[in-house]
């Protein structure tokens, strides 16, 4: 189960916000091979100001910063991790998100760090 947090400006969030979670969420499906059900995201938008970063960090244009964090169990391998950035890239370019201007994360642990409103015993 994974779950997603994206920061990203306000204004992005109220032209895009379905279609870059709807975005993200096949990305997961397609890329890991994800329950489709599986859908847990966090949205936090922020004002003009209050995402800093470096446009040119990595010889990359950035213009925006949207800033995908997805936090999962530690059962994926550097390829399929991959595939997945790639995927969510490709997703999020189609409805006019910039590749350039995304910083995907992934934070891992194990299954036994997780409850998810049921009991395991």
């Amino acid at each position: 189960m994974p779950l997603v947090q994206i920061d990203l400006d306000r204004s992005l969030a109220e032209r895009l916000g379905p279609q870059i979670s709807d975005g993200v969420h096949q990305a997961l499906v397609d890329g890991l091979g994800m329950d489709p059900t599986d859908k847990f995201q966090i949205f936090r938008t922020h004002a003009p100001g209050e995402i800093v970063f470096d446009p040119g960090y990595n010889g990359v244009d950035r213009r925006q910063l949207v800033s995908i964090q997805i936090l999962m169990v530690h059962m994926y391998d550097v390829t399929t991790k991959y595939a997945m950035f790639d995927q969510i890239a490709k997703r999020l370019e189609e409805i006019g998100v910039r590749p350039e201007d995304l910083l995907i994360s992934v934070v891992e642990n194990g299954f036994e760090d997780w409850y998810a409103g049921k009991s395991r015993s």
